[in-house]
Protein backbone atom coordinates (compact mmCIF):
# COMPACT_ATOMS: atom_id res chain seq x y z
CA UNK A 1 0.00 0.00 0.00
CA UNK A 2 0.98 3.50 -0.55
CA UNK A 3 2.60 5.29 2.41
CA UNK A 4 0.87 8.15 1.80
CA UNK A 5 -2.28 6.96 1.56
CA UNK A 6 -1.88 4.74 4.85
CA UNK A 7 -0.86 8.04 6.62
CA UNK A 8 -3.49 9.42 5.22
CA UNK A 9 -6.14 6.53 6.58
CA UNK A 10 -4.19 6.38 9.94
CA UNK A 11 -4.84 10.33 10.28
CA UNK A 12 -8.30 10.15 9.09
CA UNK A 13 -9.12 7.08 11.89
CA UNK A 14 -7.36 9.36 14.81
CA UNK A 15 -8.87 12.54 13.65
CA UNK A 16 -12.44 10.58 13.65
CA UNK A 17 -11.56 8.93 17.31
CA UNK A 18 -10.63 12.62 18.95
CA UNK A 19 -14.02 14.27 17.53
CA UNK A 20 -15.90 11.10 18.85
CA UNK A 21 -13.52 11.78 22.42
CA UNK A 22 -14.18 15.30 22.50
CA UNK A 23 -18.01 15.15 22.25
CA UNK A 24 -18.19 12.61 24.90
CA UNK A 25 -15.78 14.48 27.22
CA UNK A 26 -17.75 17.69 26.70
CA UNK A 27 -21.14 15.93 27.48
CA UNK A 28 -19.23 14.34 30.49
CA UNK A 29 -18.20 18.01 31.75
CA UNK A 30 -21.49 19.49 30.78
CA UNK A 31 -23.03 16.86 33.31
CA UNK A 32 -20.43 17.33 35.96
CA UNK A 33 -21.18 21.21 35.95
CA UNK A 34 -24.71 20.55 37.47
CA UNK A 35 -24.47 17.55 39.03
CA UNK A 36 -21.14 17.67 40.65
CA UNK A 37 -17.61 16.28 40.31
CA UNK A 38 -18.49 13.82 43.19
CA UNK A 39 -22.07 14.51 45.03
CA UNK A 40 -24.52 17.26 44.90
CA UNK A 41 -27.86 18.62 46.94
CA UNK A 42 -30.65 20.52 45.75
CA UNK A 43 -33.83 22.40 46.43
CA UNK A 44 -36.13 22.71 43.53
CA UNK A 45 -39.54 24.34 42.95
CA UNK A 46 -41.31 22.54 40.05
CA UNK A 47 -44.12 24.78 38.56
CA UNK A 48 -46.65 22.25 36.05
CA UNK A 49 -48.64 24.30 33.82
CA UNK A 50 -51.76 23.48 31.41
CA UNK A 51 -54.38 25.71 29.11
CA UNK A 52 -56.96 25.95 32.21
CA UNK A 53 -54.95 25.10 35.50
CA UNK A 54 -51.50 24.72 37.05
CA UNK A 55 -49.82 23.79 40.54
CA UNK A 56 -46.66 23.45 42.13
CA UNK A 57 -44.46 20.97 43.90
CA UNK A 58 -41.39 21.70 45.59
CA UNK A 59 -38.65 18.73 46.41
CA UNK A 60 -35.26 17.66 47.70
CA UNK A 61 -32.69 15.93 45.58
CA UNK A 62 -29.48 14.27 46.30
CA UNK A 63 -26.98 12.37 43.99
CA UNK A 64 -23.82 10.83 44.40
CA UNK A 65 -21.50 10.13 40.94
CA UNK A 66 -23.90 8.71 38.40
CA UNK A 67 -25.38 5.68 40.38
CA UNK A 68 -26.65 7.28 43.59
CA UNK A 69 -29.85 9.43 43.56
CA UNK A 70 -32.76 10.38 45.93
CA UNK A 71 -35.52 12.66 46.02
CA UNK A 72 -37.74 13.87 48.28
CA UNK A 73 -41.11 15.68 48.14
CA UNK A 74 -41.64 18.52 50.83
CA UNK A 75 -44.65 20.05 49.51
CA UNK A 76 -47.85 20.46 48.82
CA UNK A 77 -49.04 18.80 51.96
CA UNK A 78 -50.72 15.58 50.24
CA UNK A 79 -47.83 14.97 48.47
CA UNK A 80 -45.32 15.53 51.51
CA UNK A 81 -43.23 12.41 52.07
CA UNK A 82 -43.42 11.05 48.80
CA UNK A 83 -39.46 9.54 47.88
CA UNK A 84 -37.85 8.34 44.83
CA UNK A 85 -34.49 6.29 45.01
CA UNK A 86 -32.27 4.86 42.28
CA UNK A 87 -29.27 2.70 43.06
CA UNK A 88 -27.13 1.90 39.79
CA UNK A 89 -30.42 0.78 37.56
CA UNK A 90 -32.62 -0.04 39.63
CA UNK A 91 -35.37 2.40 41.01
CA UNK A 92 -37.71 2.78 43.81
CA UNK A 93 -41.13 4.85 45.27
CA UNK A 94 -42.05 5.54 48.55
CA UNK A 95 -45.71 6.73 48.96
CA UNK A 96 -46.53 7.04 52.37
CA UNK A 97 -49.80 7.55 52.21
CA UNK A 98 -50.13 3.68 51.75
CA UNK A 99 -46.96 3.00 53.80
CA UNK A 100 -45.51 1.05 50.66
CA UNK A 101 -42.30 0.78 48.18
CA UNK A 102 -42.78 0.19 44.76
CA UNK A 103 -39.98 -1.08 42.45
CA UNK A 104 -40.35 0.57 39.18
CA UNK A 105 -40.23 -1.26 36.14
CA UNK A 106 -38.82 -0.59 33.11
CA UNK A 107 -41.99 0.24 31.53
CA UNK A 108 -42.48 3.42 34.13
CA UNK A 109 -39.33 5.12 32.75
CA UNK A 110 -40.80 7.01 30.29
CA UNK A 111 -43.96 7.79 32.50
CA UNK A 112 -44.39 11.90 33.37
CA UNK A 113 -42.21 12.18 36.61
CA UNK A 114 -45.62 13.63 39.40
CA UNK A 115 -47.69 14.78 36.56
CA UNK A 116 -45.10 16.93 34.91
CA UNK A 117 -43.69 16.82 31.42
CA UNK A 118 -40.63 15.55 32.84
CA UNK A 119 -40.06 11.80 33.14
CA UNK A 120 -39.25 8.99 35.46
CA UNK A 121 -35.87 8.77 33.34
CA UNK A 122 -34.78 12.16 33.36
CA UNK A 123 -35.35 13.26 36.74
CA UNK A 124 -33.61 9.99 38.37
CA UNK A 125 -31.42 8.21 35.70
CA UNK A 126 -28.45 10.29 36.29
CA UNK A 127 -25.72 7.80 34.46
CA UNK A 128 -27.94 8.18 30.76
CA UNK A 129 -26.52 10.73 28.94
CA UNK A 130 -22.98 9.84 28.91
CA UNK A 131 -22.68 6.53 29.70
CA UNK A 132 -25.68 4.97 27.26
CA UNK A 133 -25.44 7.07 24.32
CA UNK A 134 -22.75 7.77 21.63
CA UNK A 135 -21.81 11.61 21.24
CA UNK A 136 -20.88 13.39 17.94
CA UNK A 137 -20.49 16.79 17.63
CA UNK A 138 -23.06 18.08 15.06
CA UNK A 139 -22.17 21.16 14.51
CA UNK A 140 -22.18 25.01 16.71
CA UNK A 141 -24.68 27.38 17.08
CA UNK A 142 -25.81 30.34 19.60
CA UNK A 143 -28.04 30.11 22.01
CA UNK A 144 -29.19 33.53 23.53
CA UNK A 145 -25.76 34.93 22.96
CA UNK A 146 -23.75 32.12 23.98
CA UNK A 147 -21.25 29.71 21.60
CA UNK A 148 -22.71 26.60 21.66
CA UNK A 149 -21.39 23.42 20.32
CA UNK A 150 -24.49 20.96 18.73
CA UNK A 151 -24.11 17.66 20.16
CA UNK A 152 -25.93 14.62 19.07
CA UNK A 153 -26.53 11.77 21.10
CA UNK A 154 -27.54 8.52 19.82
CA UNK A 155 -28.55 5.41 22.05
CA UNK A 156 -25.69 2.63 22.44
CA UNK A 157 -27.28 -1.21 21.29
CA UNK A 158 -28.98 -2.19 24.14
CA UNK A 159 -29.22 0.75 26.10
CA UNK A 160 -32.19 1.12 28.61
CA UNK A 161 -33.22 4.45 27.65
CA UNK A 162 -36.20 6.32 26.57
CA UNK A 163 -34.75 8.46 23.97
CA UNK A 164 -34.22 7.21 20.60
CA UNK A 165 -32.45 10.62 20.03
CA UNK A 166 -31.15 13.34 21.84
CA UNK A 167 -29.67 16.64 20.66
CA UNK A 168 -27.72 19.06 23.31
CA UNK A 169 -26.64 22.94 22.86
CA UNK A 170 -23.25 22.77 25.18
CA UNK A 171 -21.80 26.38 25.68
CA UNK A 172 -18.28 26.43 24.77
CA UNK A 173 -17.70 28.44 28.15
CA UNK A 174 -18.89 26.93 31.54
CA UNK A 175 -20.09 23.71 29.83
CA UNK A 176 -23.43 24.81 29.99
CA UNK A 177 -26.86 23.06 28.57
CA UNK A 178 -28.93 25.29 27.56
CA UNK A 179 -31.13 23.83 25.36
CA UNK A 180 -32.07 19.52 24.90
CA UNK A 181 -34.28 18.27 22.82
CA UNK A 182 -35.57 14.81 22.87
CA UNK A 183 -36.86 12.52 20.08
CA UNK A 184 -38.39 9.12 20.51
CA UNK A 185 -37.57 5.85 18.53
CA UNK A 186 -39.07 7.41 14.93
CA UNK A 187 -37.27 10.41 15.04
CA UNK A 188 -39.99 12.54 15.99
CA UNK A 189 -39.51 15.62 18.56
CA UNK A 190 -41.08 14.81 21.96
CA UNK A 191 -40.02 17.72 23.71
CA UNK A 192 -37.94 20.72 24.04
CA UNK A 193 -35.60 21.74 27.53
CA UNK A 194 -34.29 25.43 27.50
CA UNK A 195 -32.00 26.65 30.15
CA UNK A 196 -32.30 30.20 31.36
CA UNK A 197 -30.92 32.71 34.36
CA UNK A 198 -27.90 31.89 34.48
CA UNK A 199 -25.80 33.02 37.72
CA UNK A 200 -22.98 31.98 39.88
CA UNK A 201 -24.24 29.28 42.66
CA UNK A 202 -21.61 27.80 44.71
CA UNK A 203 -18.70 28.69 43.02
CA UNK A 204 -20.16 27.91 39.71
CA UNK A 205 -21.71 29.65 37.14
CA UNK A 206 -24.90 27.53 36.10
CA UNK A 207 -28.47 28.23 34.31
CA UNK A 208 -30.82 28.31 37.91
CA UNK A 209 -34.11 28.11 35.83
CA UNK A 210 -35.60 25.55 33.15
CA UNK A 211 -38.36 25.57 31.23
CA UNK A 212 -39.85 21.95 29.48
CA UNK A 213 -42.12 22.30 26.45
CA UNK A 214 -43.42 19.45 24.90
CA UNK A 215 -43.55 19.28 21.21
CA UNK A 216 -47.43 18.39 20.60
CA UNK A 217 -49.19 19.99 23.60
CA UNK A 218 -49.41 23.64 22.82
CA UNK A 219 -49.72 25.41 26.55
CA UNK A 220 -48.57 22.89 28.17
CA UNK A 221 -44.83 23.16 29.97
CA UNK A 222 -42.88 22.65 33.33
CA UNK A 223 -40.54 25.07 34.76
CA UNK A 224 -38.41 24.05 37.27
CA UNK A 225 -36.21 26.73 39.46
CA UNK A 226 -33.39 25.60 41.46
CA UNK A 227 -33.65 27.32 44.93
CA UNK A 228 -30.53 25.74 46.90
CA UNK A 229 -27.61 24.04 45.28
CA UNK A 230 -24.35 22.72 46.91
CA UNK A 231 -22.11 20.78 44.59
CA UNK A 232 -19.28 17.88 46.41
CA UNK A 233 -20.51 17.82 49.35
CA UNK A 234 -19.65 15.11 52.26
CA UNK A 235 -22.35 11.92 51.83
CA UNK A 236 -21.94 8.43 52.50
CA UNK A 237 -23.05 6.07 49.78
CA UNK A 238 -25.26 4.35 52.73
CA UNK A 239 -27.56 7.32 52.47
CA UNK A 240 -28.77 5.89 49.48
CA UNK A 241 -30.85 2.96 50.98
CA UNK A 242 -34.51 1.59 50.39
CA UNK A 243 -34.28 1.92 54.43
CA UNK A 244 -33.58 5.76 53.86
CA UNK A 245 -35.98 6.19 51.72
CA UNK A 246 -38.74 5.49 54.18
CA UNK A 247 -37.13 7.47 56.85
CA UNK A 248 -35.30 10.87 54.90
CA UNK A 249 -36.86 14.42 55.42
Amino acid sequence: MNLRLLASILLTSVTAFAVAQNATEIVRKADEMMRGEKSSYSEITMRIVRPKWERSLSFKSWSKGTELSLVFITSPAREKGQAFLKINREMWSWNPTINRTIKLPPSMLSQGWMGSDFTNDDLLNQRSIVVDYNHSIAGEEQVEGWDCWRITLSPKPDAPVVWGKMILWITKKHYLILKSEYYDEEQNLVKTELAHQIKVVDGRTIPTLYELLPADEPGNKTIVELNTIKFNIDIKDSFFSLRNLTQVK
